[in-house]
């Protein structure tokens, strides 16, 4: 991939992770119930912010989701109050928020996700793979990150929560949102890069 294509896809993977880190993910009733009920909507508990990091790597490539991520991550911890991008505001002190691990996991994830991604000829199932293991680099990472700050004793957020506590919240209550999410960024990503490769055959 050319270089100002990996900094395109760069800046998209920026603008899709800080506006997805503000938008909350829904899924909608079957389509077979839309007939009687309409098309209604339920909250998955989630923001789209993981999915944004999980669709750049599968579209852009493993080092076009790492600047994208890098750039994030900066952009929150030293962009602040000038811009903020994180959830709950930004600068140097969200280095002792219980979730800063799982941000910070988003740099591993999105490299990881992208180098799968690209590793063989996309498939439907490679794809989901990638996002997956991306997925999971996410939470390990934010796994980690709590259980040095319960031991270091990072900042009274970090000690506020029991580590069992803190794992609940922040890694098993919001995982099967983030996994249909997942699934999502799979599918959409094969069919983008199924259309792109049908308009190369017909351009």
């Amino acid at each position: 991939m050319a270089a100002s294509t990996e900094l395109l896809w760069a800046l998209v993977g920026l603008f899709l992770t800080i506006n997805g880190t503000f938008l909350e993910a829904q899924i909608t009733n079957p389509p077979w119930y839309w007939s009687l009920s309409g098309i209604e909507t339920y909250p998955l508990g989630v923001t789209y912010q993981v999915g944004a990091v999980l669709l750049t790597g599968c579209l852009g490539g493993r080092n076009a989701a790492l600047i994208s991520q890098i750039a994030y991550l900066g952009l929150g911890l030293f962009g602040y109050p000038i811009i903020s991008v994180f959830a709950q505001g930004g600068g140097l002190d969200y280095l002792t928020e219980p979730t800063f691990g799982y941000l910070l996991g988003f740099i591993p994830a999105a490299w990881v996700c992208g180098y799968l991604a690209f590793k063989l000829p996309t498939r439907l199932e490679l794809l989901a793979l990638s996002c997956l293991a991306g997925l999971l680099t996410i939470h390990s990472t934010g796994l980690l990150y709590l259980v040095l700050g319960h031991l270091l004793q990072w900042g009274k957020d970090l000690a506020a929560l029991s580590l069992p506590e803190a794992i609940l919240n922040y890694s098993l209550v919001p995982l099967p949102g983030q996994l249909i999410i997942t699934c999502a960024v799979a599918i959409l990503a094969f069919f983008a890069a199924l259309s792109d490769a049908l308009l190369g055959c017909w351009g």
